[in-house]
């Protein structure tokens, strides 16, 4: 079991994104077409996060011609290029899947304000 730990520390990124629930994301994923490669963006709200190591993933979700669109993402997955922070929310809770049910402004999640003490 050791072995495989160590085999999973080896294939962690480095880099982490910062992704927090709650938060307005724009995802880059490699996208492979036959030979060619190409990067897709996807943004949405970040409603929920898994921890699990080299399993960790997050699941965003975003409105695509008013019907609701989840991806889940692999956080240390070679296809995830970057994830770039475009809003941070502020949040009361540890996943979102209320969000499911509600559309237009009902859905949106309040900006998180620099608090100064």
């Amino acid at each position: 079991m050791n072995a495989l730990e160590l085999i999973a520390q080896d294939s962690l990124k480095k880099e982490v994104p910062d992704v927090t629930i709650g938060n307005t994301v724009r995802v880059h994923v490699r996208i492979k077409e036959g030979e060619r490669e190409r990067i897709q963006i996807f943004e949405g709200t970040v409603i929920a996060k898994q921890h699990g190591g080299i399993s960790e993933t997050f699941t965003v979700r975003r409105l695509s011609h008013g019907v609701g669109v989840e991806r889940v993402f692999p956080l240390h997955s070679p296809t995830v290029d970057k994830v770039e922070t475009i809003r941070k929310g502020r949040v009361r809770r540890g996943k979102l899947y209320y969000l499911r049910e509600r559309v237009g402004k009902t859905a949106r999640v309040k900006e998180a304000l620099h608090r100064v003490r």
